[in-house]
């Protein structure tokens, strides 16, 4: 499985840029309707996110992040940290929010109905527009 390894490091806003304009940069499905980040742990301090691209959404109901139509799923960000999991999600958020204001792709996530944040087992976060 190839990724973007920065294990050591906390998570940084250079890291996650190259990572998601990597994949923004390729042909992405036009059947998505909304993007989520999702965020994995492995119990011991380290952690990875993937982008999938949904073929639908519901702002009132999170299973739409598992209509998945589009997946980096084989080149994830990891990073080790000493963050919680509560931390790392609002770091992960805010790293999200800055690529929303300053990145290169920002309107291909941008021209979707919905952006979600979140560990894959948990609360899914809805960014807004």
């Amino acid at each position: 499985m190839a990724f973007l390894g920065i294990f050591g490091k906390e998570l940084s806003y250079s890291s996650f840029e190259k990572w998601i304009d990597r994949t923004l940069s390729a042909n992405i499905p036009n059947n998505i309707e909304a993007f989520c980040i999702n965020i994995y742990e492995d119990g011991s301090g380290r952690y990875s996110i993937e982008l999938i691209g949904a073929g639908s959404f519901d702002k009132e109901n999170s299973d739409w992040a598992c209509d998945e139509v589009f997946t980096n799923r084989e080149e994830p960000l990891k990073w080790k940290s000493n963050k919680s999991w509560k931390e790392t999600q609002t770091c992960v958020e805010g790293v999200v929010r800055q690529y929303l204001i300053n990145g290169r792709y920002a309107s291909v996530l941008l021209s979707k109905k919905g952006i979600g944040v979140g560990f894959v087992d948990g609360e899914l976060v809805l960014l807004e527009k």
